[in-house]
């Protein structure tokens, strides 16, 4: 069961990881684009503000500068909200970043349409398309805190540019203490019904989703996916073969993120029924944040609903 009377930030579970790790490895650095309070890099800026570039408005002289702190051995976290880290730095990243596959750590908050009150100018919901469609770019979409924790750690132990997406709302907790991270997908619940793949914040309503189409006598297969590049394709050809049918769930445009790189595997593999949730190519709009995912139907009630509704018109 998921408590929702107890939630956590996300993004301070980052800046709380990033000064275990400074403390261990002087070879991190960290760079923002004058929010680091938005994404809790202050914290780092405050244990170590010689390893600290506050670059301003300036994202793509951020990304850059990431670009030369890599080049001579270091480390860079480069972090600012999605909309402006992925939008504004695009030509930084791939020609600069990902084409010398230099070992910069891209971390983005304000993910998706919970981003809230700010409205579309802000709410990212094509960053993971854009991230995924670089070669060389790792794309992962941490769940909660102890996930956030153990992404960044895996990131600052291994080479290769990473973009990684965390949200502004807090989150409840999904995995305890002793949860690993790794390139896999992750089984979290059994059925023989539906297979529904998430990710993110969204995964916490999918697991109370599972739990009300139960009661509906439908029986959930839930796969999280933290990594949608490189995807993890025997999870879902494994998950097709036991449910035939799957159903994708994201804080983002359900074009190129989790629902079409899930498409791309079966298609080529599996031809399966794949019916994705997300927001339907248009832009957000300005609301408080749980409003936001009622409207768009990521909450877990109106999971529930779609995908009853599907499932009757297959039979």
């Amino acid at each position: 069961m998921i408590d929702r009377t107890k939630t956590k930030s996300i993004r301070g579970a980052y800046g709380k990881t990033l000064v275990k790790l400074g403390k261990t490895n002087e070879n991190i650095v960290v760079l923002d684009a004058d929010l680091a309070c938005s994404t809790q890099t202050a914290m780092f800026e405050k244990e170590f503000p010689e390893r600290f570039f506050n670059m301003g408005i300036a994202e793509q002289d951020m990304m850059a500068t990431a670009a030369g702190l890599a080049s001579q051995g270091k480390i860079p976290f480069a972090s600012t909200f999605a909309m402006f880290a992925t939008g504004r730095t695009y030509d930084q990243i791939r020609n600069s970043i990902a084409y010398p596959e230099f070992n910069v750590k891209i971390v983005a908050t304000h993910g998706g349409i919970t981003v809230g009150e700010d409205g579309a100018s802000h709410q990212a919901l094509e960053d993971v398309a854009l991230m995924r469609n670089i070669p060389h770019m790792t794309v992962i979409i941490p769940a909660d805190c102890k996930e956030c924790e153990e992404v960044i750690k895996y990131a600052a132990n291994t080479k290769g540019p990473m973009y990684i997406r965390i949200a502004r709302t807090n989150v409840p907790d999904v995995f305890d203490e002793n949860y690993k991270f790794d390139l896999k997908g992750k089984v979290l619940t059994e059925g023989k019904d539906v297979t529904i793949v998430t990710n993110g914040e969204t995964l916490a309503e999918v697991i109370e989703c599972a739990e009300l189409l139960k009661e509906a006598g439908i029986e959930a297969r839930v796969i999280h996916m933290p990594v949608v590049k490189p995807i993890d394709s025997a999870i879902i050809l494994e998950s097709a073969k036991k449910t035939g049918f799957i159903v994708t769930v994201e804080n983002h445009s359900i074009i190129g993120g989790l629902g079409s790189a899930v498409c791309e595997v079966l298609s080529e593999n599996m031809p399966t029924k794949v019916y994705r949730i997300g927001i339907n190519d248009e832009f957000g709009q300005s609301g408080e944040q749980r409003e936001l995912m009622k409207f768009y139907g990521l909450t877990s009630e109106k999971l529930a609903e779609k995908i009853k509704k599907e499932i009757g018109n297959r039979k």
